[in-house]
């Protein structure tokens, strides 16, 4: 379906450079994020008072490098969809793979100069076997070509984004059943995909219709162009879901930092003006890939925690780790009083 290899030798040609620093430059932001990583975890643990596995220091690599591993990741997470496209002719399948492996590609070359960090849930198996739980991973050209563009404190900067990455891994590592209700739901929705020919062809030309949207100036983009009618519905779930834990993450990074990072009202202003901005060609890429999509999530999923945690405690919060059940759905992200209704209310 897709030949990775050749989606990573693009990926890696294409991405530009990162920013200009010397050798012990760069051996010093990476031992620091390491040791901030770490000091980060116990902020959040005891923030959220979600008890969670002990973690390893932090992974921090160049763009290639997460170039590799997003490569890694996909892998894993689209397998079910790759083995019920096996049937696919061997010239289709051949022309095809390498087709969506020059796009895939320059999508990670894009976000590769661009993402801070990740908690990446889906990795290939260890050599036993086994599927590790997760990785954090920092990309330390982007931390570092972030603070300087910004102006801001480069500690308190390091530290701000490790805050919001360790807060996922509290959560995929504290909530036990969190983890596999994500992939059993990404799998859902790759399993709902039509593979048919003339429904190939009608999602061939709503994608088209989003990208001229786009340009246009409209809301457009490829994930939601592309999606068939039993899609929408998982759709939803997940972006409940990652609305949840984006905008829980959004909401630690801000609560903690005031005790340990003093510059954080400053670090949030002036990253909040940069999410924003950006060249219309960066603006565009950011509708078509559902980056602006992700940026409502922080907001949304913010708001819904910071009402809750305000009205009815931390503790009362956690009731939503509970279950997949006690998950708000989208419309009680946007309404966090329905969700307190429905769950606390019957606690």
């Amino acid at each position: 379906m897709i030949d990775w290899d050749l989606a990573v030798a693009t990926g890696v040609r294409l991405v530009r450079p990162g920013p200009q620093v010397s050798r012990e430059e760069a051996r010093q932001a990476v031992l620091e994020l390491r040791r901030l990583s770490r000091d980060a975890e116990g902020h959040v643990r005891e923030f959220t008072r979600i008890d969670s596995a002990t973690p390893e220091a932090a992974t921090v690599v160049d763009r290639p490098g997460w170039i590799r591993a997003n490569v890694d990741g996909f892998r894993v997470v689209l397998e079910p969809l790759t083995q019920k496209m096996s049937n696919m002719p061997a010239v289709v399948g051949a022309v095809g793979s390498r087709i969506t492996g020059l796009e895939v590609g320059a999508v990670l070359a894009f976000l590769a100069s661009r993402v801070l960090g990740q908690y990446e849930l889906f990795l290939p198996p260890d050599p036993s076997g086994n599927a590790p739980t997760g990785r954090l991973t920092l990309v330390a050209p982007n931390i570092v070509h972030a603070e300087r563009e910004l102006g801001v404190d480069p500690r308190d900067f390091r530290l701000w984004v490790c805050l919001h990455e360790e807060t996922h891994r509290v959560q995929f590592t504290g909530v036990p059943w969190l983890r596999e209700y994500v992939r059993g739901q990404m799998t859902e929705f790759l399993l709902a995909s039509e593979m048919d020919l003339a429904t190939l062809l009608e999602r061939l030309r709503a994608a088209s219709d989003a990208v001229a949207d786009a340009f246009r100036g409209g809301e457009g983009n490829l994930i939601e162009a592309i999606q068939t009618p039993e899609q929408k519905a998982v759709l939803d779930r997940v972006t409940a879901v990652m609305t949840l834990v984006e905008g829980h993450g959004d909401y630690v990074m801000d609560a903690v930092g005031p005790s340990v990072v003093p510059s954080v009202a400053e670090i949030r202003a002036k990253f909040q003006r940069r999410r924003e901005g950006g060249s219309r060609f960066d603006q565009l890429v950011r509708r078509l890939l559902g980056i602006e999509l992700k940026m409502k999530q922080y907001a949304e999923g913010s708001h819904f925690v910071r009402t809750v945690v305000d009205e009815a405690g931390m503790e009362s919060f956690n009731k939503v780790w509970t279950s997949p059940e006690t998950l708000p759905d989208r419309g009680e992200i946007a309404d966090p009083h329905a969700w307190m209704s429905r769950v606390l209310a019957s606690a």
